[in-house]
């Protein structure tokens, strides 16, 4: 099996070609893909930051912009594997590095006061066709890297996040209703991955109001409630606050690194449980399904409740299915 290439951007210097860490667990589909590692720009207060970005090429002309974000004290690394998945899939995947801590509140997770911090990320995507914008100079920089220089950010995007960044990616949406009118009209819908929501302010509260009802697909794949999911906080804010018969399926005998699989690491397995190779299969199996669906417009019927795949782990007690508010 071939592996899944890393692109090093490095100033001045030869890029270097990486293979992936976790490539040996990776799917032939995978091989195809070219990781790329450079920065982004996003305004902090009355500074700038320089976050790390990963982007995933596949090997055709992407058929979407996937953002995947990595979850509450993580790293951009921590996802690469379901990353691989979504390009490999066909969709361009864009996967930052949001800080943990910061003085000035700009952090993933809301531990004071991070929604204008998020408002910076969400201008990100809200000046996305600008290709001199920040957005655009990240993904020029990983193109001429990946040696795709013709390629174009796709104009359809689905957001997907991992704990914090479930509640991250929903409220960034959100803001784009209000502040964005032209990226909101590309975003097909949100795929959130065990989703935690804040003890402080109602960031995902907020971004689920704005989603909901819109015509946005919003599905979850859910872990069992413990301690490193707040007690299953995200799930139930969106169980309530999405008006839905069905939200997604909880993993029952999962962990909250089943999102993680492969490139999770022993900091993730020793606070939040190792995760197992049929709970990463399932995770990624919906994850990439549910994408495609909110990018076509469509519900394929066996990755629903009822449906062939769907059965299949339902049957097995391996998934439970989880609904909205009525």
């Amino acid at each position: 099996m071939r592996p899944v290439h890393a692109v090093r951007s490095l100033t001045g210097a030869t890029a270097a070609v990486l293979a992936l860490t976790a490539a040996s667990a990776l799917s032939p589909a995978h091989a195809a893909v070219t990781r790329v590692q450079t920065t982004v720009e996003i305004r902090c207060a009355f500074t700038t930051l320089q976050q790390d970005a990963d982007w995933y090429f596949p090997s055709g002309t992407p058929q979407g912009l996937v953002w995947l974000q990595h979850g509450f004290a993580r790293s951009n690394a921590n996802v690469a594997d379901l990353a691989s998945r979504y390009a490999g899939a066909g969709y361009l995947v864009f996967a930052p590095t949001l800080p943990t801590a910061n003085l000035l509140g700009c952090t993933l997770q809301n531990i004071g006061n991070n929604t204008d911090f998020l408002g910076n990320v969400a201008d990100l995507f809200a000046k996305m066709g600008d290709p001199s914008d920040k957005l655009g100079r990240s993904f020029a920089k990983a193109k001429a890297e990946a040696g795709r220089p013709g390629l174009a950010l796709p104009g359809s995007l689905v957001f997907s996040g991992h704990s914090a960044g479930g509640e991250a990616v929903s409220y960034v949406a959100g803001r784009l209703r209000t502040d964005g009118a032209a990226t909101w009209a590309g975003l097909r819908g949100l795929v959130l991955l065990d989703p935690v929501k804040s003890f402080i302010g109602d960031n995902l509260g907020t971004g689920l109001a704005a989603v909901d009802g819109t015509g946005r697909m919003v599905r979850t794949i859910s872990g069992p409630d413990g301690t490193c999911n707040n007690s299953g906080s995200g799930t139930d804010a969106l169980q309530a606050g999405v008006h839905a018969p069905f939200v997604g399926v909880r993993l029952t005998g999962g962990a909250h690194t089943d999102a993680e699989g492969a490139s999770t690491d022993a900091v993730g397995t020793l606070a939040c449980g190792t995760p197992k190779a049929e709970n990463i299969a399932t995770l990624q199996t919906f994850a990439v399904a549910w994408a495609k669906d909110a990018f076509n417009g469509t519900q394929t019927a066996g990755y629903l409740p009822g449906g062939s795949y769907y059965q299949s782990q339902a049957s097995t007690g391996r998934i439970e299915t989880l609904s909205g508010a009525s």
